[in-house]
């Protein structure tokens, strides 16, 4: 039997939104991907792995995110988050040490307290324990930029991960997880493809895929997972994109990403049940 894994990446409540409308679209298709044996989940990714494993309907998730608006308006990510990001990426040398500067401007960032930010990742998540299909979330270690990938056997709280992968630096707090303080997964690949190593069929849904590094880009990642891996990457149109605005924390974009991305499941449909089911024992 081949494995399969579904790779979700960040892009803010838009992204989630976004991403929801598409899977709803390919599912109305035919195409369910709910199933898969991997959940790579990265920053906004890590809350769709967390709403898609727990049981709840593709339409009842899809319908949420239509009807509710809510969210923290005043937040957007300016010139010098996308700065800090894009250092962090080119940084000479040791990576890691790029990413631990990016994590400490972030612990001097004066933002919302840990509590009030982890209040709203519980909200959207819903439930603190692992789902039984395998879930990977990554975040990154704010003091020395090391990645970390939680699982069900990390010995955390779901929410807790999730929390940790959704901490934009400079936006958001990093949030504490036993003990250390760890910022977005995004921080280290705005999808972490990479993580899906060893499954047969990947489909990657990406609302962003700009990387200050070729070789970090989505289609690139996998790409380089392997000849013989069947996959399937798929971003957003131009239309969508203008659906999803220019600020992918603004709730008010929410019903419009999640249409656009129901709207564009037409286009990518036999592309995505190309990669996922042909040929599956």
């Amino acid at each position: 039997m081949e494995k399969r894994a579904l790779v979700l990446g960040g892009g803010g409540v838009t992204g989630v939104a976004w991403e929801i409308g598409l899977l709803h679209g390919l599912a109305e298709r035919g195409i369910d991907l709910t199933g898969a044996d991997l959940f790579v989940g990265t920053s906004a990714g890590s809350v769709v792995a967390a709403q898609l494993t727990s049981g709840t309907p593709l339409a009842d998730l899809y319908a949420h995110e239509l009807a509710d608006t809510t969210g923290d308006t005043s937040a957007a990510i300016g010139t010098r988050v996308l700065l800090g990001f894009v250092l962090a990426a080119l940084w000479p040398g040791d990576r890691a040490k790029g990413r631990a500067r990016l994590g400490r401007a972030a612990l001097r960032a004066r933002t919302m307290p840990e509590s009030q930010r982890r209040a709203a990742i519980a909200a959207r998540v819903r439930r603190d324990d692992w789902p039984a299909a395998r879930v990977l979330v990554p975040a990154v270690d704010a003091l020395n930029g090391e990645v970390k990938v939680f699982d069900r056997d990390s010995g955390v709280s779901l929410i807790d991960a999730v929390a940790a992968s959704c901490a934009v630096p400079l936006v958001w707090p990093p949030m504490t997880v036993s003990g250390r303080r760890y910022v977005d997964g995004g921080v280290r690949s705005v999808a972490n493809v990479d993580l899906a190593r060893g499954h047969d069929r990947v489909v990657v849904i990406a609302p962003i895929v700009a990387a200050a590094r070729r070789t970090d880009r989505p289609a690139a990642q996998a790409r380089a997972l392997g000849p013989g891996v069947r996959t399937a990457v798929v971003s957003p149109t131009d239309a969508a994109l203008t659906a999803i605005g220019r600020n992918p924390l603004d709730p008010a974009r929410r019903a419009a990403a999640a249409e656009a991305g129901r709207a564009q499941a037409a286009e990518v449909a036999e592309r995505v049940r190309t990669a996922w089911d042909q040929g599956l024992s």
